[in-house]
């Protein structure tokens, strides 16, 4: 009786959305409703009425015959059960029965291309894709349809994407973005037919110790994500930004930083006129390739002068001038770096992906062939000119960009302007031609500038708009209310977990650990769903140590009350289950609180320390 009234609460949810949509006569309702186009993100690019309704039942079962229809249902089938919908069994062979959802794929279809599919829904489902990427988003636009009801109005659709790469970019470089996290936007990345994810972090490296400063990942932590990626056909894709931006990597190592006229060691630039250096970075790649499968590898190459010039450094302009005679420019010791890159990726059957503004036009070598250029800046050369270069290129405009505490896209703006992939940084290009695709970018530039719940907030929309920009018409619906009332009808991926949950009331509790050390504190949950913890002196706050990028990231830092500040984001806390009790880890460090030796409430790197559990008694 409960799945039963969750049903119908569907299915009221999509006429109210419907009729946000269409608003017709009173007396016309009964008639759109039974001609409407299903409601989907990316809306549907066709769409052809038959009548009567496929419904969704308890007798319904997954038909799929050959090895990778059965992998389609498998994943099918467990979203199903993760979106309230119960168990479904999978079956194979024999004629398919009223009610049955049937997956095929047929690679004869070839003009469903590598990702779309034909959904046909009446007395039975089936969706059917040339690969089986294609059924699979076929699967994910059913169970948009099942999200708004068990009843789905008869019809046919073929749904082909306009382009290959549609993706999401997020620098988790410095600041560490939990493992839930970025699970939850796989997840939704998948369910709006999203397909790339750009990852830059720092993967714990064993050739290297003394590069591993927080915030890191674990082998294990990326295996872990890399799968669901590969389940979800989202490809992950691994950044370890140079020669710029390297001081994750080399704070530690200055025999490779870049040394300036002055004699002064540049922590962010890595010397590319070293062979230390190139064997350093081609290193990192070879234990990355142990943990990502993607197909590409991005280096970045992104504001590698960034507050300075090749004048300040000769040895760029000797080394250029050595390798390529006497009319090389400093640039070209860059180029000449990002081109060594590319073969040696070429060499373990990656392609090279790049940021476009190093590309001045001040260089004499020119980039390697097939290496894609993913333009956010509009510098000298623009998009029309890489493109007749022969670059693929993406469009990764700044104007797509989120930035914690800092620019934040205006998805309605770029919505009522029908932007599309064409619309560059600075140029306006009139064909899709080279065009790969585009991407949203998460950036942590003021670390501690928005929580990451509140980033998601803010991501929503900015992706939901995008999938629909890149894979069907920019601009489906007359209205952003409209367009925004898609995404309130499909709602969030199966699987999708909901992270503002705070585990216990707000009141007063004695957190003591199982060692005796204890405290007194008031929690009370945040708007964006973390907690303060409140004592008599003040809320807990970790404060202290060397800052990165306004965050106090170092281990051994402690949390100690400081006056209350609702704004301060360093003073949220995660309360995560564990052992009977709870850890304490820190919203915006993403490390949890031990005990040191001195009785001090310290944050410890997860993997290194064991994290205290504290038990709750409420007053």
């Amino acid at each position: 009786m409960a799945e039963r009234r969750k049903r119908r609460f569907r299915f009221i949810g999509f006429a109210a959305v419907f009729a946000l949509l269409a608003a017709p006569a009173p007396a016309a309702v009964a008639a759109q409703q039974e001609q409407a186009v299903p409601v989907t993100v990316p809306a549907l690019s066709n769409w052809t009425p038959e009548s009567g309704n496929y419904d969704f039942e308890a007798g319904t079962r997954l038909v799929a015959d050959g090895k990778s229809e059965r992998e389609v249902a498998d994943t099918l089938a467990d979203d199903l059960k993760a979106a309230g919908h119960g168990t479904v069994p999978i079956v194979r062979g024999g004629a398919a029965r009223p009610g049955d959802i049937v997956i095929q794929v047929r690679p004869t279809q070839r003009s469903l291309g590598t990702e779309g599919y034909e959904l046909r829904s009446g007395e039975r489902l089936s969706i059917t894709g040339a690969t089986k990427t294609g059924a699979f988003y076929g699967t994910r636009t059913l169970l948009q349809l099942l999200a708004q009801g068990d009843r789905i109005p008869a019809g046919r659709t073929v749904d082909v994407p306009r382009y290959k790469e549609r993706g999401v970019g997020v620098c988790a470089c410095y600041i560490h973005i939990s493992l839930p996290w970025l699970e939850n936007l796989v997840r939704e990345m998948a369910y709006h037919k999203l397909n790339q994810l750009l990852l830059e972090l720092k993967v714990k490296s064993d050739a290297h110790p003394e590069a591993n400063t927080w915030g890191y990942y674990t082998k294990d932590e990326m295996r872990r994500l890399v799968a669901l990626g590969d389940k979800y056909h989202v490809e992950i894709i691994p950044e370890i930004n140079s020669p710029g931006h390297m001081d994750p990597w080399i704070e530690n190592r200055p025999d490779l930083q870049l040394t300036d006229s002055d004699g002064t060691k540049q922590p962010t630039r890595l010397d590319v006129t070293q062979q230390a250096a190139f064997d350093y970075y081609t290193s990192l790649m070879d234990e990355y390739a142990q943990v990502f499968t993607a197909s590409s590898w991005h280096m970045g190459a992104d504001e590698y002068m960034l507050g300075s010039d090749y004048s300040k450094y000769p040895q760029m302009l000797r080394y250029a001038q050595e390798k390529y005679g006497a009319n090389a420019t400093p640039q070209d010791a860059y180029i000449d770096f990002i081109n060594r890159v590319q073969a040696y990726a070429a060499s373990k059957g990656k392609k090279l992906r790049i940021w476009n503004d190093g590309l001045t036009g001040a260089n004499t070598v020119p980039v390697a062939p097939g290496t894609t250029v993913e333009h956010w800046l509009n510098v000298t050369e623009k998009p029309s000119q890489l493109i007749a270069q022969g670059y693929p290129l993406m469009n990764a405009a700044y104007s797509l960009y989120l930035v914690r505490g800092g620019f934040h896209s205006d998805t309605e703006a770029l919505y009522d302007q029908s932007w599309d992939p064409r619309s560059f940084e600075g140029e306006q290009l009139t064909s899709s031609d080279g065009i790969t695709g585009a991407k949203i970018s998460l950036w942590p530039d003021n670390g501690r500038g928005e929580t990451e719940n509140e980033v998601t907030a803010d991501t929503e929309p900015a992706l939901r708009h995008l999938a629909q920009a890149t894979w069907g018409d920019p601009h489906p619906d007359a209205t952003y209310a409209q367009f925004t009332a898609r995404g309130m009808a499909v709602g969030h991926a199966p699987g999708w977990r909901d992270l503002t949950r705070v585990p216990v009331a707000d009141g007063t509790y004695t957190f003591r650990t199982v060692g005796g050390t204890s405290f007194d504190a008031a929690v009370q949950r945040t708007p964006d769903g973390y907690a303060t913890l409140r004592t008599a002196d003040g809320c807990l706050e970790v404060q202290g140590g060397k800052l990165t990028l306004n965050v106090p990231l170092q281990p051994g830092v402690s949390a100690t009350p400081q006056p209350c500040d609702a704004t301060n984001t360093m003073q949220r806390w995660e309360l995560t289950p564990a052992a009977g009790g709870y850890r304490l880890v820190n919203a915006i460090t993403q490390m949890a609180l031990s005990v040191a030796d001195d009785g001090r409430l310290v944050q410890y790197l997860p993997d290194q320390h064991r994290p205290a559990t504290w038990h709750l008694t409420a007053h």
